[in-house]
């Protein structure tokens, strides 16, 4: 039986790769690359296609509930208006008409003049005497005093001594607790007060020299 031997391999046989070449041996094949180029192009124009028709249909059916277009609602043109132009009187005016809106208000600053304005009212209430209550006389209202003089009381006078509570014992793994001295008072400035203060001795110490 005679066999015939061809370069060709057959359909069942995969293609043996000499590689002690080093190197790749055959072309690549532009046709696969065309088609796959082909098909990414179809697929991009009816990817579109569908999506402009999609567009139309839903600014078709927002028109429609919409209704038609009246003189309140066509668009402005303000360009030939030009720029606001700043200045201190017009910054001032504005000012005025926000602090004449009723609370709440919109912030301007990012609420760092509502925390320094907050921390000054607290100061005066720490810091001086003031009448606690509505009524002011003196015969029935109530003197708020400074927490410092109210500390000097305190530390003459002493804590309230609390009644003794009879405690039940322990249980296994439990512990008494005990209560700790905070580090600080839990209260700090913020950065806007202290670039306040900053500037407010800053300002001071010029107008000694």
């Amino acid at each position: 039986m005679s066999t015939h031997n061809s370069g060709h391999n057959s359909g069942h046989e995969p293609e043996k790769i000499d590689a002690s070449k080093g190197f790749e041996q055959s072309d690549v094949r532009i046709s696969g690359i065309l088609k796959f180029l082909l098909g990414l192009g179809i697929f991009a124009m009816l990817t579109a296609g569908i999506a402009y028709e999609l567009g139309k249909f839903l600014d078709a059916h927002i028109k429609k509930e919409d209704g038609p277009p009246s003189r309140w609602a066509q668009p402005v043109d303000v360009r030939p208006l030009g720029d606001m132009p700043s200045s201190a009187a017009m910054q001032k005016q504005m000012a005025e008409s926000t602090l004449s809106f009723p609370l709440p208000r919109v912030q301007t600053d990012d609420g760092n003049q509502d925390v320094a304005d907050l921390h000054t009212r607290e100061d005066l209430l720490l810091e001086n005497y003031s009448w606690f209550g509505q009524s002011q006389d003196q015969s029935q209202g109530k003197v708020r005093i400074p927490i410092e003089r109210a500390m000097e009381l305190l530390a003459q006078r002493g804590l309230p001594v609390a009644l003794l509570v009879e405690q039940e014992p322990l249980m296994t793994g439990d512990k008494q607790p005990a209560i700790t001295i905070p580090l600080t008072s839990g209260f700090a400035r913020t950065g806007y007060e202290l670039d306040q203060a900053a500037a407010i001795a800053h300002g001071r110490a010029n107008e000694s020299k």
